[in-house]
């Protein structure tokens, strides 16, 4: 029997050692240096560029490896040993590939496909057969370069605030960063001060997106504003400015430090008030609860989840599992309208377990969790099981905004009073009207002066005229009776 084992072992053993695999190196003309990292392999049938899918919203092969101290030239083994999506790479359909592998340095950058100074190859089109001894020499060749520099015209202007907060949490010198869009009004009225209307990017968005744009702010409701666009990218994904153990005080770094260094720079009369749509959304209900006292006026649209009883579909403080309801069938995370299957829970978290930083849920970890032994986030399920973790859980609760607000709405309500507006469309892709309606249960049980309303329209088809103008006049008569104070105050 015992030999029968070993010859079992040993053929195993073999059947791994032969499978297929990568040989990976990079080239001393990108960089010179010692490389101590994650290195990740994107592969794909379509796409040519494969490290610029999406994550998550699609399905495709991959695979990472952790390295220390590999200097240029010298190759590393990526097999079957590597954490892999779908499946481990012996095991992977046959047929024509192209594949990218990306060396992530991790200098900051959101996205590891993106990340300004990771390295990576020109697409190569390889093809898998029955031939499982094959070898793949591949050598990064290329650098991601730097953002281009914000070009600046009359009405746009960049502002990067140095952050002495930031900058002790993280051991290196960080801003917090924004383009400022500024009324025309604000030269030919060379005395007047102007309300600010923060806004928050969704997931992914770029503040750089107004380089070079030449068109002054739009009006709110035929108020002019100054506009000053926050997106929130960070190495670990979106910091939804929230103070995190992760990622970070940005909540007071952005109070404390880019606020005052702004008004001091620009001519604000003082109002400050919000809007950000999905992760933007989430990041100004939160600024606007967090902080009662700095802003005056909040429009949240489609946030991420408000409600962690309604997590997409999960209920973390009940249900067990984050891939798999009681009778077995699993979450979504992404729908087609609200209701036919675009993508899983467990395709979201397995193909994140692998492209292992600035992805979407590892985003969520990353400001709700605490900070792991391995120095990063620890996660609310098991990747493999998708078992949800209680421990985690607890540290997540800080972060429920419907809890939040239940347990402290007394001390919160003269604060915050009628200056809440929170939209979201009837068939939200994400599934993030459950959340936006379970909170408003909740508000209206407390007899919360919070407005809810919702549209017709999924996650991206919601913004229509109709909807951008009711949340523009919700913001336009919270101004202004924040004008009527300030003026009865003098």
């Amino acid at each position: 029997m015992k030999k029968y084992i070993s010859f079992l072992l040993i053929c195993l053993f073999t059947l791994t050692s032969y499978g297929q695999q990568f040989k990976a190196s990079f080239a001393p003309t990108v960089f010179d240096k010692p490389f101590t990292g994650h290195v990740v392999v994107y592969m794909s049938k379509e796409n040519k560029e494969p490290k610029n899918g999406m994550v998550g919203l699609e399905s495709f092969p991959c695979f990472s490896v952790a390295v220390n101290n590999i200097q240029s030239g010298q190759f590393i083994t990526i097999n079957d040993e590597a954490t892999s999506f779908p499946v481990v790479l012996s095991d992977i359909e046959r047929g024509n590939y192209y594949v990218q592998i990306v060396w992530d340095r991790n200098l900051g950058g959101r996205s590891i496909a993106e990340s300004s100074g990771n390295l990576f190859n020109v697409t190569q089109k390889i093809t898998i057969t029955k031939d499982t001894k094959k070898v793949f020499n591949i050598t990064a060749n290329q650098i991601i370069p730097k953002l281009p520099e914000f070009k600046e015209t009359e009405f746009v202007k960049e502002l990067k605030a140095p952050s002495a907060l930031l900058s002790k949490f993280h051991g290196k010198p960080m801003t917090v960063d924004a383009a400022v869009i500024l009324p025309k009004e604000y030269y030919t009225e060379p005395t007047r001060k102007f309300p600010v209307l923060f806004t928050v990017s969704g997931y992914g968005g770029d503040y750089h997106r107004y380089s070079e744009k030449t068109d002054p702010s739009t009006e709110l409701d035929s108020i002019p504003v100054i506009q000053v666009f926050l997106d929130g990218n960070c190495a670990l994904g979106h910091s939804v400015y929230a103070n995190s153990d992760n990622n970070g005080p940005w909540g007071d770094a952005l109070t404390t430090e880019f606020i005052p260094l702004f008004e001091k720079n620009y001519r604000a009369n003082g109002a400050r008030l919000l809007t950000g749509h999905s992760s933007g959304g989430w990041t100004v209900l939160w600024l606007q609860t967090q902080y009662p006292k700095v802003f005056d006026a909040c429009w949240s649209s489609a946030p991420d989840p408000v409600d962690f009883r309604a997590f997409q579909k999960v209920n973390i403080y009940e249900d067990k599992n984050m891939y798999y309801d009681k009778d077995g069938s699993q979450f979504l995370v992404a729908t087609v309208a609200g209701f036919f299957p675009w993508s899983t829970a467990r395709s979201f978290y397995q193909m994140e377990n692998v492209v292992y930083r600035g992805e979407q849920m590892h985003s969520f970890d990353a400001v709700f969790s605490k900070k792991g032994s391995d120095g990063m986030p620890e996660n609310i399920c098991n990747s493999v099981t998708g078992d949800i973790d209680a421990t985690v859980v607890e540290h997540w609760k800080k972060y429920d905004i419907a809890l939040n607000l239940k347990k402290d709405w007394n001390s919160l309500k003269s604060e915050l009073d009628g200056k809440i507006r929170i939209t979201i469309g009837t068939r939200d892709n994400f599934l993030l009207n459950y959340a936006v309606m379970s909170l408003e249960t909740q508000m209206k049980e407390l007899g919360a002066n919070i407005q809810f309303a919702y549209f017709p329209g999924d996650h991206f088809t919601v913004g229509t005229p109709e909807y951008k103008k009711e949340g523009a006049q919700f913001l336009k008569e919270r101004y202004l009776e924040w004008l009527a104070k300030a003026n009865a105050e003098k």
